[in-house]
């Protein structure tokens, strides 16, 4: 069975193209024939200076990625990778529309935690074009029921995550070494992060922050960082995928404030490299992060509440430890041998 994969390349570093590119490696070790095709493909050479201008790089980046889709012609499957928003519009239902065009079987892989809000205010901009999938793919249960209620049924297969790229360790006892690995845009809020480590550094000065990731916010992150005080704070930026497993093992404790999220890749990643998660419980992470069980679950927006939850992984160490370690063995339902049956069923069109 031949697969066309539409979706973003690691040119835009997130947790959809890093699923995207596990996908791929998995279904070649699994014996598909696999065309990826880049949402972002990539400016001739001469006209990178392109991408700071965000309309001239929009009409650019078009013109090469529409007639990229012919390739789709080629496939048995199309499977897409979806987000919300402009993101939808222009990367996704071009390549609904041409696939149906050939008549290709779709599998739609919605990904965004913000998609009840999508469904719900972008209303015509957004229905029409999800009756062209055969199916909708959703990597949660928490995803499976937003669509649910907006009439839709989709097929809940897990993310990917590679456990073996990872070094589980125990954490014993854990230090003040804690590290955020999300993007710095606002449904994050990092800066939550930035505020309870504050106050865990006025007991324990030696703690340490590692904030991974870029966006938006971030020179009003680096400039709230100086306002607290920088001491133990360090911006990491983008980090490559293939770089990761290094930062997770440099820290000791995982934090995450999100507001608005599905299942994110970080949390997986953290859970494989043994390292105790301190999180909010939204989207899909409610069922990922159990307070107590696999972590500690805080409140959204509620920085006196996570710094709190991280000094208890620091004064309970063994409570932290079972928390990692319920995780670590948790997280193989994530590996590519556990889900390539899923992915097989879905490709088929046998029904979940």
């Amino acid at each position: 069975m031949r697969i066309a994969v539409v979706a973003a390349s690691l040119d835009i570093l997130g947790g959809q193209s890093i699923q995207a590119q596990a996908l791929c490696a998995g279904l070649r070790q699994a014996g598909y024939e696999v065309d990826f095709v880049p949402i972002n493909p990539r400016f001739p050479r001469g006209l990178g200076w392109v991408r700071r201008y965000p309309y001239v790089r929009t009409v650019l980046n078009q013109s090469l990625y529409l007639p990229s889709l012919h390739r789709l012609r080629r496939a048995d499957v199309v499977h897409v990778f979806s987000a919300s928003y402009w993101s939808f519009l222009i990367a996704v239902a071009p390549a609904l529309l041409v696939a149906r065009h050939y008549r290709k079987r779709i599998l739609l892989n919605y990904h965004s935690g913000q998609a009840d809000d999508h469904l719900e205010r972008w209303g015509t901009l957004v229905h029409p074009w999800l009756e062209l999938a055969h199916e909708i793919v959703v990597p949660s249960e928490y995803l499976r029921a937003v669509f649910a209620r907006h009439g839709y049924p989709a097929r809940a297969v897990p993310n990917l995550v590679d456990t073996t790229r990872f070094r589980y360790r125990d954490r014993m006892p854990p230090h003040a070494r804690f590290v955020s690995a999300r993007n710095l845009e606002p449904i994050y809020r990092v800066n939550v992060t930035l505020e309870a480590f504050a106050m865990v550094r006025e007991r324990l000065p030696s703690a340490t922050l590692t904030i991974a990731g870029d966006g938006s916010e971030r020179a009003r992150l680096v400039r709230r960082a100086a306002a607290l005080g920088e001491r133990g704070i360090t911006f990491r930026g983008r980090v490559n995928p293939v770089d990761m497993p290094a930062l997770y093992d440099e820290a000791d404790i995982f934090v995450n404030s999100s507001i608005v999220d599905n299942q994110p890749l970080s949390v997986l990643e953290a859970f494989a490299a043994g390292l105790p998660v301190v999180s909010t419980a939204t989207g899909d992470i409610a069922a990922l992060v159990r307070d107590r069980e696999t972590g500690l679950v805080i409140p959204p927006d509620d920085a006196f509440a996570m710094a709190k939850a991280m000094t208890t992984m620091l004064e309970y160490p063994v409570r932290a430890r079972q928390m990692a370690r319920r995780a670590r063995s948790e997280v193989e339902a994530f590996t590519w041998s556990r889900l390539r049956e899923q992915w097989d069923a879905a490709y088929a069109g046998v029904p979940a």
